[in-house]
């Protein structure tokens, strides 16, 4: 498999990790600060930084597994 192949699956996955993780935690977020504190920039900010820290975790741990299944040769 080509290495643009497979940054581009890799991208992919990380992509759908961060919609998935967004999707997961947005309105249990909001509903636990509050509208109010909500629309301030630091608690969404937090949000995000969660979001990407657990997304690029996860893809790790996916593209890993993938590549140790051989599922993902280069």
């Amino acid at each position: 498999m080509e290495k643009i192949e497979l940054l581009v699956i890799t991208i992919f996955i990380f992509l759908l990790c961060i919609f998935l993780f967004w999707k997961l935690l947005k309105f249990s977020s909001k509903k636990e600060y509050g509208s109010k504190m909500w629309k301030h920039w630091p608690t969404q900010l937090s949000l995000w930084q969660a979001v990407i820290l657990y997304s690029s975790g996860l893809t790790a741990v996916i593209v890993f597994g993938l590549k140790g299944l051989n599922i993902l040769n280069t």
